[in-house]
């Protein structure tokens, strides 16, 4: 079993700074790559960042220059460094990796996600 468990969220004012860390743990022979998605109350999931085994970063245009997703390997933890919030940031974050499993067999997992709320 594979598991991914984000924290970090919470309520923040807006121009503030959170960091949020989703740990992948089990059954893992190697993760190809981990990232970000948030859902906003009646919007669709979007992506936020990406990061692959390469160090190939992805960002969606709302975050660029904001957001920063980062990874310690050993840990196999993948960060959001998120900085100059702003209150159309409010969503459930989501952490997601691809992985393997097993010797040739991979697939995609998601976290519970956590809250991040920025208002005033």
């Amino acid at each position: 079993q594979v598991q991914l468990v984000e924290s970090g969220g919470g309520l923040v004012q807006p121009g503030g700074s959170l960091r949020l860390s989703c740990a992948a743990s089990g059954s893992i022979i190697s993760i190809v790559e981990m990232g970000w998605y948030r859902q906003a109350p009646g919007k669709q999931r979007e992506l936020v960042a990406t990061l692959n085994s390469g160090g190939g970063t992805n960002y969606v245009d709302s975050v660029k220059g904001r957001f920063t997703i980062s990874r310690d390997n050993a840990k196999k933890t993948v960060y959001l460094q998120m900085n100059s919030l702003k209150p159309e940031d409010t969503a459930v974050y989501y952490c997601t990796s691809r992985l393997y499993y097993d010797i040739g067999k991979w697939d995609d997992y998601w976290g519970q996600g956590t809250q991040v709320t920025v208002s005033s």
